[in-house]
């Protein structure tokens, strides 16, 4: 265990879910003390089974949206609760926009009494379908303020000028990460591109594109993206960073891809595209680059093999458990 962070205790709300995770374990693994709160609507118990033996780890079960009390000091808070896939979205169309609305509010009150640090994860998202490409923080969007992805869209839009504006009001030292299309293990199949690829591969299906498959995405190893979030929280930089990798592919490259790491020769079938669904999504990263000196370590194809491999060994794992 190194000891290497500036923050002794930090709370993760979303501690629960797949980059909640991952966020969890680089702080313990840094030193730093965990309270992580999920009310698990959409994280799951087994994303953090591995952490709840540790001393330093500590899981407080709240609805964000409703607040929720810490005892003890905390010097970072980081706010990752959120849906964040479009059957959860659709699920959940009332409870994502409240944890982006209350939720933020009450975390950045948290951050306030304590004198910690806030950093927001917002999303990539925010660019909607974007006209601009590749997507720098300047740009400002062009999102459908009603369409069926618009709860999450707007969400974090809303999120991102409340924690601007209450960093101004208050003199609270906040952040925000915009993170791009992350994917690798422990992520759910469910309405994700990249784990529903992988589990139809193994399980020897189709595997299903909306619509033409020539959309793009610029997926983000797990690992690095909260590595990324990381960075944002030890520095003191106040406006939002690209989180992402600038490694472009379509969303047909991705699944032909998929089937070669997976060494499996699958159909590619098409389906209706999603509403709303952008064509481009790339990020510029220069100013994580240049504030955080960070940029992504795992290329996609070793991203992949590793999702794949992980994958594999809990089906592996499963069948023995139904075996016995």
């Amino acid at each position: 265990m190194s000891t290497n962070s500036r923050f002794h205790r930090a709370v993760v709300t979303g501690g629960g879910g797949f980059l909640g995770s991952y966020v969890c374990e680089q702080l313990l693994d840094s030193g730093v003390e965990v309270v992580c709160v999920d009310n698990f609507s959409t994280g799951h118990r087994s994303y953090i089974s591995h952490l709840v033996g540790d001393s330093r780890f500590s899981l407080l079960e709240a609805d964000v949206s409703q607040g929720f009390e810490v005892t003890g000091s905390v010097d970072l808070v980081l706010h990752m609760a959120s849906p964040a896939s479009i059957p959860e979205f659709y699920r959940l169309p009332i409870e994502t926009m409240l944890v982006g609305g209350p939720g933020t509010y009450h975390c950045l009150q948290l951050a306030h009494r304590q004198g910690a640090r806030f950093v927001l994860a917002s999303t990539s998202e925010v660019y909607g379908d974007p006209l601009k490409h590749p997507q720098d923080e300047e740009y400002w969007g062009n999102v459908n303020p009603i369409g069926p992805r618009s709860v999450y869209d707007e969400a974090k839009r809303y999120a991102e000028a409340l924690t601007i504006a209450y960093g101004k009001q208050h003199g609270v030292s906040v952040g925000i990460a915009r993170i791009f299309n992350s994917y690798g293990p422990r992520m759910r199949p469910d309405g994700r591109v990249i784990s529903g690829f992988i589990a139809q591969a193994l399980d020897g299906l189709p595997l299903e594109i909306h619509g033409d498959g020539e959309q793009t995405r610029s997926p983000c190893y797990g690992e690095d993206t909260a590595r990324g979030i990381l960075a944002i929280a030890h520095s003191d930089y106040g406006l939002p960073v690209n989180i992402g990798n600038t490694q472009e592919v379509s969303i047909k490259d991705l699944a032909l891809m998929v089937c070669e790491v997976a060494g499996v020769d699958a159909e590619l079938k098409y389906i209706e595209a999603d509403a709303d669904d952008p064509r481009q999504r790339r990020p510029d990263i220069t100013r994580a680059k240049r504030e955080l000196g960070w940029a992504p370590r795992i290329s996609l194809r070793e991203g992949l093999r590793r999702t794949v491999e992980s994958a594999r060994r809990e089906r592996q794992a499963s069948d023995r458990e139904e075996e016995q």
